[in-house]
């Protein structure tokens, strides 16, 4: 067929029917390439514009709903990123079945039960569509130049903008339609296509500029290269090396709110990011030839090779999965313990010849380290690890195809292994298959297997995080009295610690006289506990209960002038009225309160009768002696005072356990005792543990914990992600000095 008439005359190549048909399959992979590779800013700059939005709402309801989904998206954007890749994969792969068959429809077409109430899908639709001609008026040149090598290919004389299949409303659509499944309120469902601008799109100019590039490679109306790529793609180019190499993240606060180092000073990040170059999906590398408008071949040699060794790579280990997908699952109780990632072994040994390329050699040596360890854990009962190692195979064709499984603590096939370690080591043999917990676990595992799409993991991380989150609200219910009781004791004791706080800052001068050092460490400290104990409710008595003491601090101290003097005669009946109320409070009415106050009148007695008149000099002189004096005695208190203990690594490890990990006792009887963590007071000072039965087992101190971390009569199960674990043990070894990975 030869080009349409409205074009310049060019060379057509000879085409067979399944060349063509397999190059518009291609297309799919190159446009799709691109877009997905947008996601993840467009997420962020959905985010972005979402909490603007909720800042801006005149109205409180609809801020806290805009601001809600906000956080939603940001704290699950590796879902929402899954889901949108795929809906655009099945939508676009719809579209170009629609143009190369008649009897297929497009999708405005279609009859579709709507998102939206009727009038707000009107609405929508109304949105989207000036929206999309907007997008598409602005490619108009490399969109008809689209066109007419689409027309080519599918052996039309023309294709108009609305059938095909890469048109802005097709992405708009999906984008909308992702939303709306995404979100579980139906009021955020319009949020999202009332918020849509050119700049909260997919940006369409690189994928055209890719689609285009990528069929004049194969000589597809080459000759109208100039009106196909007449300008330089927009403001969101995926060309550029900048945008293309993933940033190193910036620090990020931990659950124990400990701050973790930046990638960029990571080692293991590091030799990761040497192992597995930045992915450039249409931009390799190295340099490459111009074209003739000066812009990069996008569409090269290298990349199809690199592709096709992918697929080819790709479609060998579903063959494998599809073979072990037959195995059955083991049964608790009669599982074969498992120490080795065979499978995974048994693919590096078996595969052919020139399947892997480097980096997926990589990637398998680390999945094989990843599982080894796992396997290897001594907190992980055989049945456990025989249900888990099951999962090296779909683990592998995910880390394969995402390296993002290595650089990313949340992407979902990684989050997944380390959420089925940790319920997996939480399970006691003695439960059964019947436990909910192994039940979770059998659940995830079998949807796994049986699913091959990329987005199973993030359902499945969905689903153990439901389960998680349902155990901590009936222990929570369960534990409540318990919880407030230690909210109790936490607050005596940080009063305690105040009040102690509040009379050292006081005696460590060495000012105060021995006697009222005394009375304010052993009296006055009860006096300011129960003074802090009802400061929320009673601030103004806590302010009373100090400066009382502040008042008696001073009449203690030598009065040199004659103005101090006759000042301290004054205050004296107030001072000691309120030391009564005070010690009445608290109930000290023994002997020792009177020897106490007739201590204070001698001492008081004395400053009053010093010398009425005392020279500069002699007064010059007093100062100095007290000053010397107060000098002593605050060297001699520092002396005495025993040195801090030494935080070491169980007090580390102490403060950075969160809510839901699993920790191992060992009772008296010799017995092992599995208990979680189930809640942590607001200092950190208790540590509320129940059993799987969600009974309260005991409370410990953070003190208490840390001896017992200390002395081995207690261990924290899996205390670090497996995964990364897993890589600091076969990277950080090598990256002082770029070592490769080891066979």
């Amino acid at each position: 067929m030869s080009a349409p008439a409205n074009l310049p005359q060019v060379t057509v190549p000879a085409l067979s029917e399944a060349q063509r048909a397999e190059l518009l399959t291609e297309l799919i992979d190159v446009g799709l390439t691109v877009a997905n590779a947008q996601i993840d800013s467009l997420t962020a700059r959905l985010v972005d514009a979402l909490q603007r939005a909720a800042s801006q709402a005149g109205d409180l309801k609809e801020a806290e709903l805009r601001a809600k989904a906000a956080t939603l998206l940001r704290q699950n954007r590796y879902p929402f990123h899954y889901l949108l890749t795929e809906r655009l994969r099945t939508a676009v792969a719809h579209e170009m079945r629609a143009t190369r068959h008649p009897e297929f429809v497009h999708s405005e077409l279609q009859e579709t039960p709507p998102a939206l109430p009727p009038e707000l899908e009107v609405d929508k639709k109304i949105c989207l569509i000036k929206l999309a001609r907007a997008l598409e008026s602005e490619q108009a040149d490399r969109l008809n130049a689209l066109n007419a090598r689409l027309a080519f290919l599918t052996g039309r004389e023309t294709i108009e903008t609305a059938h095909n299949p890469f048109r802005p409303l097709v992405f708009l659509s999906v984008l909308h339609d992702a939303w709306c499944e995404f979100q579980p309120e139906a009021a955020t469902h319009p949020m999202l296509y009332r918020l849509l601008q050119p700049s909260l799109c997919i940006e369409m100019a690189p994928i055209y500029y890719a689609l285009n590039t990528a069929l004049i490679k194969r000589g597809v109306l080459a000759g109208i290269e100039e009106a196909a790529i007449l300008t330089r793609p927009g403001p969101a180019p995926v060309a550029d090396e900048a945008a293309a190499a993933p940033p190193p993240p910036a620090a990020k606060t931990t659950a124990a709110g400990t701050q973790e180092r930046p990638v960029a000073d990571d080692p293991v990040q590091q030799q990761l990011r040497r192992l597995f170059p930045a992915s450039r999906p249409v931009l390799s590398q190295s340099p490459r030839p111009a074209a003739a408008n000066g812009f990069p071949t996008l569409f090269d040699e290298d990349f199809l090779q690199e592709k096709a060794d992918r697929n080819g790579m790709l479609d060998y280990l579903e063959q494998v999965q599809e073979k072990s997908a037959l195995q059955l699952m083991p049964v608790a109780g009669q599982a074969v313990p498992v120490e080795e990632p065979a499978q995974l072994a048994q693919i590096k040994r078996e595969a052919p010849s020139g399947t892997w390329t480097q980096t997926d050699g990589h990637a398998l040596d680390l999945v094989i380290r990843i599982f080894s360890v796992l396997l290897r854990d001594r907190d992980i009962a055989p049945d456990m690890k025989t249900l888990i190692g099951g999962l090296q195979l779909p683990v592998l064709h995910a880390a394969i195809a995402d390296k993002d499984f290595f650089f990313k603590e949340d992407h979902p096939a990684r989050r997944t292994v380390e959420l089925l370690s940790r319920l997996a080591a939480a399970w006691d043999r003695r439960s059964g298959a019947d436990d909910p917990l192994y039940q979770t676990i059998l659940r995830n595992v079998k949807r796994i297997q049986s699913d091959r799409r990329p987005a199973v993991f993030a359902q499945a991380v969905a689903d153990i995080e439901t389960f998680l989150a349902k155990e901590e609200r009936e222990t929570t219910a369960v534990l409540s009295a318990p919880i407030a009781q230690a909210l109790k004791q936490e607050k005596h004791l940080q009063a305690v610690k105040a009040a102690k706080h509040e009379v050292a800052l006081r005696i460590g001068t060495g000012e105060v006289v021995a006697f009222v050092e005394t009375f304010l460490e052993d009296k006055w400290v009860t006096v300011l506990t129960i003074a802090y104990g009802v400061k929320e409710e009673k601030p103004r008595i806590l302010d009373s209960a100090i400066k009382t003491m502040d008042e008696l601090v001073w009449s203690v101290k030598p009065k040199i002038t004659r103005e101090e003097r006759n000042e301290l005669v004054g205050k004296l009946p107030g001072i000691i009225a309120k030391l009564n109320k005070w010690l009445d409070a608290i109930k000290w009415n023994d002997a020792e309160r009177v020897k106490f106050f007739d201590e204070l009148a001698r001492c008081h007695a004395s400053i009053v009768r010093a010398p009425v008149e005392l020279s500069p000099e002699r007064q010059l002189q007093l100062a100095l002696k007290i000053a010397k004096k107060a000098a002593e005695r605050r060297q001699q208190r520092e002396a005495s005072r025993p040195p801090e203990p030494a935080s070491d690594q169980f007090d580390e490890q102490v403060r950075n356990l969160a809510c839901g990990a699993w920790v191992e006792f060992r009772q008296k009887s010799g017995i092992s005792l599995k208990v979680r963590l189930a809640w942590i007071s607001p200092m950190r000072s208790y540590y509320l543990f129940a059993t799987r039965a969600r009974q309260e087992a005991f409370s410990l101190s953070d003190e208490e914990l840390t001896q017992a971390l200390r002395e081995k009569r207690a261990h924290v199960l899996l205390p670090a992600g497996v995964v990364g674990r897993a890589l600091t043990e076969a990277l950080a070894p090598r990256a002082a000095n770029n070592g490769a990975l080891a066979a």
